[in-house]
């Protein structure tokens, strides 16, 4: 049984979340990265502000046209742009992956990026940060998803989620979020990694920006929003009688 809402703490609550979204989606298993870190880097990059389904278009359609990195690299921007419409501002992204990618061969001539594995998580984030398109979101989903390291990624869904559930401030900003929220959990990357994609799920399905479920919410007891709505459907009901 969740405790009430006003009983809990900010940490407390991060961890009754973490454990409710748990029995609601499932334990992941974090063992085998989903796509090889250069992959998951330029994806990344162009979903910013896109959809997953156009994120996926651009990249395949990039791959498809320039089937190895130098020739990404090397395309004629304008030519690569197009390639990437899909994705939103694709000139911009264009030309940051192409910097990008200068960078990577000059430490790694593969492109592997397998050399994160062996820095330490400051000296990974500070690497990463020093990409052209590359922020903290970016940075923190590489290093944690391909690496394991003990980052936790704060995309747009995770944010919204935490800030009704009241995990973080009203005022606090994205990229805060990422320091406020790491603090309050354990610093073991599956329990990061599953806290990141459930709540990722959660925002898509569940706690929409626009409409959100709270009826069939499972954090309905320990959210700020869900009781807020709940407070002003009885305040409405004793308005009417």
């Amino acid at each position: 049984m969740i405790p009430q809402n006003e009983q809990l703490s900010p940490a407390e609550k991060t961890w009754q979340t973490h454990e409710a979204l748990n029995q609601l989606y499932g334990v992941l298993d974090l063992r085998k990265p989903r796509r090889e870190p250069i992959h998951e880097l330029i994806s990344t990059m162009l979903s910013h502000r896109t959809t997953h389904a156009n994120e996926e278009t651009a990249y395949y359609r990039m791959r498809e046209l320039y089937p190895t990195w130098p020739e990404v690299m090397t395309a004629p921007v304008d030519e690569l742009t197009k390639v990437l419409e899909t994705a939103q501002y694709p000139g911009p992204k264009a030309i940051n992956i192409q910097k990008a990618l200068r960078l990577i061969q000059e430490k790694a001539p593969d492109f592997s990026l397998h050399f994160l594995e062996e820095m330490s998580v400051e000296e990974a984030m500070d690497w990463l940060m020093a990409l052209p398109g590359v922020g903290l979101k970016t940075a923190t989903l590489l290093l944690l998803f391909n690496f394991h390291k003990p980052v936790l990624p704060v995309d747009t869904h995770v944010f919204r989620v935490s800030q009704r559930v009241g995990l973080i401030g009203a005022k606090v900003t994205a990229e805060k979020a990422h320091t406020i929220l790491l603090d309050m959990l354990p610093k073991e990357a599956p329990v990061l990694f599953n806290f990141h994609k459930h709540l990722y799920w959660h925002g898509q399905r569940i706690c929409t920006w626009k409409g959100p479920k709270c009826q069939e919410c499972p954090l309905c007891a320990l959210c700020n929003y869900c009781q807020e709505v709940r407070q002003k459907g009885v305040d409405k009901q004793k308005k009417v009688i």
